[in-house]
C-alpha cells in the first residue's frame, strides 16, 4: 500500500515568507540605502506590476497568504542585526561575504537569524529552508556552502542542540 504524504499548509506559508524574506534581503544587501519600508513596499509594487520580472515561484497571491509574520520578522530582524549576522557566519566562511553570490549570502544571514530567534524551529528544519532557498534561487552548488556554515553556525549558536541529534 502507498503512504500519500499530506503537507502542512503552515509549513508552504512559512517556505512563501521565507521566500519573499529573501528577496528583501536581497535588495537589502545590493542597496545599502534602502530600509525596511522601503524595500516592503518596492516588494509589494514588483508583485503587482505584471511587467516587473518575479521569480516563477511567487506570486502576488502567494505574498497575501504567506505567514506574513514570520516574513516581517525575517526581514526587518536580519536587517537590523545584519554587522552581527554577518559575523557569525563569517567566522565560517573562508573569503569576505561581499565575495559570495548575492543569494548565498542573503541566505545565509536568513538562517543565521532564524537559528538565533526561532527556537522553536529545529535547527535541521532552519538549515534545511536555507538551503532549499539557495538551490531555488541561487547557484547549482551554492547549497553545499550555505549546508556546511549553518551548520557551524548552529554549533555556536545552539550548541546544546546540535549535541543531542
Amino acid at each position: 500500500m502507498t503512504e500519500t504524504k499530506v503537507r502542512n499548509p503552515l509549513a508552504g506559508r512559512r517556505r512563501k515568507a521565507r521566500e519573499f524574506a529573501l528577496l528583501g534581503v536581497y535588495q537589502s544587501l545590493i542597496d545599502a540605502d534602502a530600509d525596511y519600508a522601503k524595500i516592503d513596499a518596492n516588494l509589494l509594487s514588483v508583485l503587482s506590476d505584471e511587467d516587473e520580472p518575479v521569480p516563477a515561484e511567487l506570486s502576488a497571491e502567494d505574498f497575501d497568504h504567506c505567514d506574513q509574520d514570520l516574513y516581517k520578522s525575517i526581514l526587518s530582524g536580519v536587517m537590523d542585526e545584519k554587522d552581527e549576522l554577518a559575523g557569525l557566519v563569517g567566522a565560517h566562511v573562508d573569503r569576505p561575504l561581499e565575495r559570495l553570490s548575492t543569494i548565498e549570502h542573503a541566505c545565509l544571514l536568513i538562517g543565521a537569524w532564524e537559528l538565533k530567534h526561532s527556537l522553536e524551529t529545529p535547527y535541521r528544519v532552519v538549515i534545511n529552508e536555507a538551503v532549499e532557498l539557495t538551490k531555488t534561487f541561487g547557484s547549482d552548488k551554492g547549497f553545499k556552502l550555505v549546508n556546511g556554515v549553518l551548520d557551524k553556525v548552529a554549533l555556536d549558536v545552539r550548541p546544546d542542540e546540535v549535541r543531542a541529534g
